[in-house]
């Protein structure tokens, strides 16, 4: 009898073997190549779910060219996580390089946060990487989420209250374009001294203290963008923010803070030269504040 046992040990492992065959060798397979694991958690609630010409979602974590990189940045922040791990494959002999130059390009990404939601941007994305090519990124976020709560409790105020089911897009978006200007100040001290007693640069600023510079103004136009399911994103020039709007097959300019002038008598005025205008009629405007680069915000050339 015991002559049997080995044998039928032996055709059991067999069996074992054969039936997960090819996930034995997956993990072999892994162990050889030392092929480290990127753990991928859900996307939040406010992911952009459309592609842009300068940076577009992937789902593909390890990148094999420079636009595969900033595709990569891009869905981090697009997706809203706070960190995130991936690898530099040894066929991109220039990818930590790459990495670095990123990394230390302030306008680059800063380009790269004008196409994520505003409650998705960074106010300080970290970047930490070593010679084994491993990559981290550690992302603090601009909103707090007890500011999102108040700011996004004020924005279903003001639909409910301005919004009607007859109103067609465009006079969903001109009702809220007038409705920011109306309520906001334009935050001069922040814009002369640099420092603010209001959250100015932000939603926060604009919905619920009232004060706003450019990139609050922007950021609360682009939260009732998406909304109401309006592709958007914003733009930068070197010294202003304004947004971009996909309406009727055509990417136009929308800028509250130029149609919020600062007067001289301290009076509030409301205007629509910025309002959904082309780029030839922007340039035709203004051509040295909205001066924007071309190669970024391509869906506007």
């Amino acid at each position: 009898m015991k002559k049997y046992i080995l044998p039928g040990i032996l055709i059991l492992i067999l069996l074992v073997v054969y039936l997960n065959i090819d996930t034995l060798t997956n993990t072999f397979a892994d162990i050889l190549e030392s092929k480290p694991k990127i753990v991928v958690n859900p996307a939040n609630n406010y992911t952009k779910n459309y592609k842009f010409k300068y940076v577009e979602p992937t789902n593909d974590y390890t990148p094999y060219s420079y636009q595969e990189l900033l595709n990569i940045i891009y869905s981090v922040l697009n997706n809203g996580w706070d960190n995130f791990t991936f690898y530099c494959p040894d066929e991109y002999s220039t990818c930590i390089d790459d990495v670095k130059s990123i990394s230390e390009n302030e306008i680059l990404l800063t380009h790269i946060n004008n196409f994520v939601h505003p409650y998705n941007s960074f106010k300080n994305i970290k970047t930490t990487y070593d010679n084994s090519g491993e990559v981290n990124l550690k992302i603090t976020k601009l909103y707090s989420k007890n500011e999102i709560r108040e700011i996004n409790d004020k924005v279903d105020e003001i639909i409910n209250e301005k919004i009607t089911s007859s109103m067609n897009t465009e006079e969903k978006i001109k009702t809220i374009h007038d409705y920011i200007i109306n309520s906001t100040k334009y935050d001069s001290v922040k814009n002369n001294t640099g420092k603010s007693q209001y959250k100015s640069n932000t939603a926060y600023g604009a919905l619920i203290e009232h004060y706003a510079v450019c990139g609050g103004y922007s950021d609360a136009m682009e939260i009732f963008l998406t909304k109401f399911n309006v592709k958007n994103f914003k733009i930068a020039s070197n010294s202003h923010v304004w947004n971009a709007v996909y309406l009727n097959n055509n990417w136009l300019h929308l800028d509250l803070t130029w149609d919020d002038p600062v007067s001289t008598d301290n009076k509030d005025y409301l205007i629509h030269t910025y309002y959904l205008i082309n780029t030839s009629a922007l340039k035709a405007k203004d051509k040295t504040n909205h001066e924007f680069d071309t190669t970024v915000y391509q869906e506007l050339k």
